[in-house]
């Protein structure tokens, strides 16, 4: 009579033990929780159908090699993914130079660092009245923008055209940091978003990407273009995540299926020279064969 009471609990224990085991799959964390823990969102900014069509590539890429879904959040502003990536509310944000980032994490205590780099847009110095740089007259007048990271590039370009010379040492320079203008140039100091708009009122412009095409200044107008240098580095675009997240290998994986050659020859397609894929160049101005 005992054995079998102890055999009828051990029946019971071992069914009870099946139907928890049961109840973990069909309701713990299976193969919902699997994916779940596989989707990597990436906030972006203001993405047209070239960004698009370059991230859509990523993502099959992510999803084929590394079984990664990729889900892209695109804001409107230049202000929201940085939050929203010290929030938690994105894993990864892919639309800011490291300038950027060094600034904004100063401005806000941030911890976002960079696992990997994009690509670099090098900007321009336009003019409407002159077709290269040796016909500036002295005392000429030359735009750039006024906000601390665009000034700061825009001096380094002209410093890199051979207008200018600035103090050594600084990554982000002012006009107070000009030490040589031996032509006399006058450096007017404007809203980035004006650049484009007046450059029928100065003799050059330096002018973003962003601006040149609304204003309809192309390779016609251009007169300098910015080299890829050591100068250029800060503007290279970068992934950026939190700090405890620099080493997790999921998004790891998404910069991998982001740095590929052919997310490099869909650069080539759309943006020709005014895109240029930014993880595999060196500081000399070209870059590296693969």
């Amino acid at each position: 009579m005992r054995n079998r009471r102890k055999k009828t609990i051990l029946i019971w224990s071992v069914i009870g033990l099946v139907l928890i085991i049961a109840g973990w799959f069909s309701f713990g964390p299976s193969s919902d929780a699997h994916v779940s823990s596989r989707v990597v969102t990436v906030g972006v900014v203001g993405q047209t159908k070239a960004d698009a069509a370059i991230w859509k590539s990523v993502s099959e890429t992510a999803k084929r090699k590394y079984d990664i879904t990729i889900q892209i959040k695109n804001f409107t502003d230049y202000n929201q993914p940085n939050k929203a990536l010290e929030n938690g509310d994105i894993d990864l944000n892919a639309f800011q130079h490291f300038a950027f980032m060094s600034a904004w994490n100063k401005a806000n205590k941030g911890n976002l660092v960079s696992i990997g780099k994009t690509m670099i847009a090098p900007i321009r110095l336009y003019s409407l009245k002159y077709h290269t740089l040796n016909q500036l007259p002295n005392d000429a007048t030359i735009a750039i923008p006024n906000d601390a990271s665009n000034e700061s590039r825009a001096l380094y370009v002209l410093k890199n055209a051979g207008l200018i010379t600035l103090k050594k040492g600084k990554k982000i320079v002012t006009i107070a940091d000009i030490v040589e203008n031996p032509h006399h140039f006058h450096i007017e100091e404007v809203a980035t978003e004006q650049t484009g708009r007046i450059i029928k009122s100065v003799d050059a412009s330096v002018v973003n990407n962003d601006y040149a095409t609304p204003a309809k200044l192309g390779k016609k107008q251009t007169i300098f273009v910015e080299p890829v240098n050591k100068d250029s580095a800060q503007w290279i675009n970068l992934i950026a995540s939190r700090r405890q997240d620099r080493h997790r290998q999921l998004y790891l994986d998404v910069v991998k299926a982001y740095q590929t050659a052919k997310t490099k020859r869909l650069y080539q397609k759309y943006y020709g020279d005014t895109e240029i894929a930014g993880w595999d160049i060196n500081l000399n101005g070209k870059e590296k064969e693969k």
